[in-house]
């Protein structure tokens, strides 16, 4: 999993005192890497889920619920995620696989039971 650049900058800017927060961070799913900026290999379920986190600790991040997607639009694969500042457009501030690929059904439920977001 990778922080964007955009996410990292603003990170920085903190550092020289300029404040920096998101209030409502949204998921999409991807069928493959979805690049720097979030936007390549979008599912055709291209519709973001918003994403709860409880409080970092130890260099982590972890959701505090699982993210769902119901009856999803198409038969895919979903391999990787991105996530955003916005429920479209937007920014995006992290990116990486999935723990494991996951082949939906049109109609399908499809969830991400946890998401951990480590920095090293």
């Amino acid at each position: 999993m990778s922080i964007s650049n955009y996410a990292e900058n603003k990170l920085l800017d903190t550092l020289g005192g300029t404040a920096f927060s998101v209030s409502t961070v949204y998921a999409q799913l991807h069928t493959g890497d979805p690049g720097e900026d979030g936007t390549a290999n979008v599912a055709s379920e291209s519709s973001r889920q918003s994403v709860t986190f409880g409080s970092a600790s130890s260099g982590s991040l972890v959701t505090s619920a699982a993210t769902t997607w119901t009856n999803v639009s198409a038969a895919e694969t979903y391999s990787h995620f991105s996530l955003h500042d916005a429920s479209s457009s937007g920014n995006c501030l992290w990116y990486g696989a999935l723990s494991s690929t996951a082949t939906v059904a049109v109609g399908d439920t499809f969830q991400i039971t946890t998401l951990t977001l480590t920095l090293d």
